[in-house]
C-alpha cells in the first residue's frame, strides 16, 4: 500500500502535535482525624502515641485530638502534645466524636455510646465477660473495629503482641527478683547469686517471645534456667536465638515436677490454645514446691497455666498458696507504661501514616492483608469467627465484604 505525499505530510505534522496521555491515578491521600482519650481501665497508664509521634502525624497533614491529662501518668504533659501540634480536649465525649478513636484498652459501654456511627475504633481486643456487650454495641453503631494486637506485619509477625511480650518477659524476672529479695515475704535471695553461692533456679513454661526474653534476663543475672514447651520447634529456635545450649524439655509431668521442686522462680508463659492457656501445673505440684518460691503467671490474662493462679491487681499483686508466692497481674506491661507507650507508638505511627497515604482506613483494609487480619467488625458486621462462635453471634468473611465495595 502506498500513500500520497500529502497524506504522509499530514501524518508527520499530526505526530508533532501534543498527544493525550493516559496516566494512572492513585488513591487520594486522606487527612485523618484521630482522638486519643484517657485510659479509664484500672492502673492502665499507657498511651498509644507519644508527643514525638503526634508531631510526625501533624506534620503530614493529620489532626490529633488528645484528652487533657491523657499522658500525665507517664510524664507526658498537655503542653508536650500541644507543642507537637495536637489539640487538647477537655470533654472526653468530644474525643470519642472523632473519625478514629485510638486506645490501648477496649472502650467501655459508655464510651462506645459517645462514638459517632460509622467511625473507626482501634484498641486491643481482650476476651472478657463484657466483650459480647461491647461487640453488640459496636455493631449497632456500624463501627469498624480494629484490634491492634491482631495486626500482622509483612513477615506475619504480630508487632504489638511481640513488643508487649518482650516487655513482659523482661519484667517477669525483674518482678520475681523484687519478690525474692523482699525483707518481709520473700526469701531474702538475690536473683542469680554471687561467687561461692549457688545460682537461683528459674523454670520457664513456654518458649515463645515472653519465654525468650525471660530467659535472656535470667541468664544475664546469672540464674540457672530450664525451659519447658510442647513444641520441639520452639525449643530448638530459642536455643539458636540465644546462641547457647540450655536445659530444654517437652512438658512431661514427671520431669516438670522434678524441676519445680528445686525452683526458686517459675514463669508461666505458655501460649493459649483455642483462646485459653492450658493448665500444666496442678495444685498438687505447687504444694511440692519450695516454701517462699515465686510463681509469675504471665499467661493469667488467658486463664493462666497454674491451677492455683488467681487474677491480682497492681495494688495487691501477690498472694500465697502452699507457701508459694503467686503473682497474677494480667497486664504486666502497664507497670512499665512509658516504655510500653513508646513501643506502641513506634507501631501505630507508621500504620497511621500508611493509612493516610492509602486514602483512609477502608482502603487500608482493602490493600493490606496484615491490617485486614486485625479487623473484627467492619462497618457493623462481625468478621471474627472465634468471637462469633464463642458468643453465638453471626459473622461474615471480611474478604467477601470488601469485595462488594
Amino acid at each position: 500500500m502506498s500513500f500520497s505525499k500529502e497524506i504522509i505530510k499530514s501524518l508527520a505534522e499530526e505526530a508533532l502535535l501534543p498527544q493525550e496521555e493516559y496516566m494512572f491515578v492513585g488513591k487520594k491521600k486522606k487527612q485523618l482525624s484521630i482522638g486519643l482519650p484517657c485510659e479509664t481501665t484500672l492502673k492502665e497508664h499507657r498511651i498509644p502515641l507519644t508527643p514525638e509521634a503526634v508531631k510526625v502525624l501533624v506534620s503530614n497533614g493529620h489532626k490529633v485530638y488528645v484528652e487533657t491529662n491523657a499522658g500525665i501518668r507517664i510524664n507526658f504533659q498537655d503542653k508536650d502534645y500541644s507543642e507537637a501540634g495536637a489539640s487538647i480536649i477537655y470533654n472526653p465525649k468530644e474525643v470519642f466524636k472523632k473519625d478514629m478513636v485510638l486506645k490501648v484498652t477496649p472502650p467501655s459501654k459508655e464510651e462506645i455510646s459517645w462514638m459517632n456511627p460509622g467511625s473507626t475504633l482501634m484498641s486491643a481486643l481482650q476476651y472478657s465477660k463484657d466483650l459480647k456487650v461491647s461487640i453488640v454495641e459496636l455493631m449497632k453503631k456500624k463501627i469498624t473495629a480494629i484490634g491492634w494486637d491482631l495486626i500482622k506485619d509483612n513477615e506475619g509477625i504480630f508487632p504489638g503482641i511481640r513488643a508487649m511480650s518482650e516487655i513482659a518477659g523482661n519484667a517477669s524476672i525483674l518482678l520475681a527478683s523484687e519478690i525474692l529479695s523482699h525483707h518481709e515475704n520473700g526469701q531474702g535471695v538475690m536473683m542469680g547469686g554471687i561467687s561461692g553461692v549457688p545460682p537461683t533456679e528459674v523454670v520457664i513454661l513456654g518458649a515463645g517471645t515472653v519465654g525468650e526474653f525471660a530467659t535472656r534476663a535470667s541468664l544475664g543475672l546469672g540464674a540457672s534456667v530450664k525451659i519447658f514447651d510442647n513444641s520441639i520447634y520452639r525449643l530448638r529456635r530459642i536455643q539458636n536465638d540465644l546462641g547457647q545450649r540450655i536445659y530444654t524439655s517437652i512438658i512431661q509431668p514427671s520431669e516438670l515436677l522434678k524441676a519445680l521442686k528445686t525452683a526458686d522462680v517459675v514463669i508461666g508463659a505458655l501460649r493459649p490454645v483455642n483462646g485459653r492457656t492450658p493448665v500444666v501445673v496442678t495444685s498438687e505440684m505447687v504444694s511440692q514446691m519450695k516454701f517462699g518460691s515465686v510463681i509469675i503467671d504471665v499467661s493469667i490474662d488467658r486463664g493462666g497455666c497454674f491451677e492455683t493462679s488467681e487474677t491480682t491487681t497492681h495494688d495487691k499483686p501477690t498472694f500465697q498458696k502452699y507457701g508459694v508466692i503467686h503473682y497474677g497481674v494480667p497486664n504486666i506491661a502497664s507497670r512499665f507504661a512509658k516504655t510500653a507507650s513508646m513501643a506502641l507508638s513506634n507501631i501505630f505511627q507508621p500504620i497511621l501514616l500508611t493509612m493516610g497515604e492509602a486514602g483512609g482506613c477502608e482502603n487500608m483494609i482493602k490493600i493490606n492483608s496484615g491490617f485486614r487480619h486485625s479487623v473484627y467488625i467492619f462497618q457493623g458486621a462481625l468478621t471474627n469467627e472465634i468471637i462469633g462462635s464463642v458468643f453465638d453471634l453471626p459473622y461474615k468473611n471480611i474478604d467477601l465484604l470488601i469485595a462488594t465495595l
